[in-house]
Order: C-alpha cells, then structure tokens, then sequence
C-alpha cells in the first residue's frame, strides 16, 4: 500500500539524520539519470559508429536524441506529477527508462539507437524533474536550499564517474552492455521508489489534469520576472557545463598535451571544487540569503570566466589556464542549488511544472551552447574560454537586471518579503525540515 505524506504544508518537526539520507540517496539517484545516461556511453561512441556501420556524426545524433528527449520529458512529467502526484509517473517514467535502455543494447541500427534514446531520455526525465519537485514537497526554505546543496554531492560525481564506468565496462562486453547497465539502474531505482519513497504531494494539493490549465501554469511561470531571471542564470550557467565539458578533453589533451589520465584527474578536480562549493553553500545557507550567495556564484563564475579568456589570449599555459577553470566550475556549486529552491521555493502548487521549465531552461540552452565551442575552431583554447565567459557574465547579468526583487511598500505583508527572498536572519524556528512520512 502507498504511504502518503498527508500535511498539506512542511512543519518543522525534526527529522532524523537516517532518513535523510534515504530521501538523498533516493532522490540524487534519480537526478543522476541525466548525466548517467548523457556521459556513460561516450567512450563507446567510435566502437558504435563502426559496430552499426555508419557516420560518427549519425552517431553523435544518438546524443542530440537524449537531450532532446531529456527536455521534452521534463515538459510532460512535470505537470502530471502535480495532477497525479509524484508516484505514479514517477514510477512509470523508471519503467520506460529501464525498458527502452534494454531496447537500446539490443538496436540493430543506428535510427533505432536514435529513437529508443529519446524515448529512454523521456523515462529519465521524469526521475530527474520529480526528484525537484518531490524536495519542494518535503522542505521549505533554508532547509531546502541546504537539502539541494546535499545533492551536489550525487549531481557532481555522476559525471565524473559515468565516462569512467563505461570505459570499464568496454573492457569486459560491447557498447551494448553499458545500456545493460543503465538499464540495471533504472529498474533498481524502480524498486527503491517503490518501497522507499512515500507519496509527497498530498491529494489536497494537486492540480486538476487540465491541458488548458497546464498551459495557464506554463505561461504565468514565463511571465513571471523572477523566474525568468533565476531560471536564466540557473540555465546559462548549466550551458557553462555543457560547453565545457564538450570543449575541455580537447583543449587540455591535444592542444596542452595532457594524457588521458591526467585529464581524468583535472576534470575529477573541478567536479570536486563543484561538489566542495555545494556544500558550503549548505552549512552557510542559514546564515546568508539564497539571492547572496547566488549573486556570490555567478561573480565568482565571471571572474573565473574572464580569467580564462585572459590565459587563452596570453598564452598562459596550463598554470595560467587551471585555475580560473576551476573556479567558473566550482561557482556553480553556489549557483545551482540557490536558483533551483528559489525558482521552487515561489512557485509550491505547482512545483512540477515549474521544475519542468527549469529544467528545460537548463538542457536547451545547454545543448545549444556545446556546439559554440567547436564552431569557433581547433587551434587555440579561446573558443572554448569565451562561450564559458560569456555564458557566466551574461548569467549574471540576468540575475542583476530581470531577477530584481519589486521595491518592498512600506506596509507590505510579510509574504512578500518571502516571495522576493529577501535576506533575513533564520532561526530554528523558522527553517523547515521535512515532513516524518508513516512508514
């Protein structure tokens, strides 16, 4: 029988530190579906292109497939988890995943391979979306901030992990056992969410499944100016990622001649920086605002960012190049989990919806900034050193000029001040834990 969280709003009763990290697990699970599927199987790009007998571009659409599938998910799960309640899709969408990634190991051609990898990536969506919205359900805000900066622990080592599991993984089988793998995956996180996950979103507030009513969210959510300015900066700096991570292996092996091995370690380097800032970001989210220590990523992300056209452009070497790398990647550990519970944190009747928005904000422009990078040729880092700058300066104007809070009225009711998150000092008594689930 389904165990449902029955509140109808988060209390600040405690909750223990043993299911906590449950919900983590659980969730950081689901949300790792993303860059799983995404990096897992790149090392077995040219073994798939001569194995299907076809173009290495053919291939690469693969890849295009998954991330579009990945946004298009995110736009169906998201609102009918806010009908539905978070189980059931969430549950279904585990099932696709875990079918259509056995449909992939089995593709006897490459437009199979494209098509099931849509469809496995609409599967993962939900989990990666639902995994959002299900925090918005269970926490409020610094205790959501804090439970968000958690999961970058799970978010930043999966893709430093996925290429090296599938590199393994091509030692002992083909290609076709990594999506043996990821298929493994998906239907153990099923049976985890269906024994270790109680329903969050309470009866009382769910949404009714209406298309015309779905589309009224959507477009109030793009009306909204302060979810446009989160959602952008939040989105311009996931771009930084994609560019980085589609330009990086390149410039650090064959331009700064460093072997595969090393380049592992400087790309296991930044996802630790990543990881470190995120969870700083969760033992000082009590006492700064979640704006601050936004505005604090996306300048720290700037700096990193310019320092890098400057190493490009001087010829710096790699001692000139690393460290402002390092710290455009690792501001996003500030940045992510404060845009993701502010843009959640003003909008809890709908946070599906709204973390299905988010999340496309995130893949689209991300997956249109990756090809920028190779755009702007192979002979120098420069390319590469001014997509990442000009998505973290351009993020952070965003932030500044469409994200600013309306100015307060002198009498304005309290709600406002948390709808503009403004700073304010947080006691225990006024951050929120997690509902106890009866299970």
């Amino acid at each position: 029988m389904t165990t449902t969280i029955t509140s109808t709003q988060p209390t600040t009763n405690g909750v223990s530190r043993r299911r906590k990290l449950r919900f983590a697990l659980i969730l950081g699970g689901l949300t790792a579906l993303g860059p799983l599927s995404i990096d897992m199987y790149l090392p077995a790009l040219p073994t798939i292109a001569g194995d299907l007998s076809t173009s290495a571009s053919s291939v690469q659409l693969t890849l295009t497939a998954c991330v579009i599938g990945i946004a298009l998910g995110q736009i169906i799960a998201g609102p009918l988890s806010d009908s539905l309640g978070r189980r059931k899709p969430l549950l279904v969408g585990l099932a696709i995943y875990t079918a259509l990634s056995i449909g992939c190991a089995v593709a006897p051609t490459v437009e199979t391979l494209m098509l099931f990898r849509a469809l496995q990536a609409i599967g993962a969506a939900a989990g990666i979306v639902i995994a959002r919205a299900a925090v918005r359900d269970l926490f409020s805000g610094k205790a959501m901030t804090r439970f968000f900066s958690n999961l970058m622990l799970v978010t930043g080592l999966a893709p430093i992990l996925a290429p090296v599991i599938g590199g393994q993984v091509l030692q002992f089988t083909t290609w076709r056992g990594v999506f043996v793998i990821l298929a493994a995956f998906g239907a153990i996180l099923f049976a985890v969410v269906a024994f270790g996950l109680p329903e969050t979103l309470p009866t009382a507030r769910r949404a009714p499944a209406r298309i015309g009513g779905t589309l009224r969210v959507f477009g109030g959510l793009l009306t909204d100016r302060m979810f446009i300015g989160y959602g952008l900066a939040c989105g311009l700096m996931f771009a930084s990622i994609f560019a980085y991570i589609s330009g990086s292996s390149f410039v650090l092996q064959d331009l700064y001649g460093l072997s595969p091995q090393a380049y592992s370690l400087v790309f296991g380097l930044n996802s630790i920086g990543l990881v470190a800032f995120g969870q700083i970001n969760g033992r000082i989210v009590g006492r700064f605002s979640e704006r601050g220590l936004l505005r604090t990523g996306l300048i720290l992300a700037s700096i990193g960012g310019i320092g890098l056209v400057i190493a490009a452009v001087s010829g710096a070497g790699l001692a000139g190049l690393l460290p402002p790398l390092f710290l455009l990647i690792s501001g996003n550990g500030f940045v992510m989990p404060n845009a993701t519970a502010l843009v959640l944190g003003a909008n809890p009747k709908t946070a599906g919806s709204a973390s299905a928005l988010l999340g496309v904000l995130q893949f689209v422009v991300g997956g249109l900034a990756a090809p920028l990078v190779g755009l702007g040729g192979q002979s120098s880092a420069l390319p590469m050193a001014l997509v990442m700058a000009g998505l973290a300066i351009a993020a952070l104007i965003a932030f500044t000029l469409i994200a600013r809070p309306a100015p307060r009225r002198p009498n304005a009711p309290a709600a406002n001040a948390v709808r503009e998150n403004v700073a304010h000092p947080v006691t225990p008594a006024t951050e929120t834990a997690p509902v106890n689930a009866r299970r």
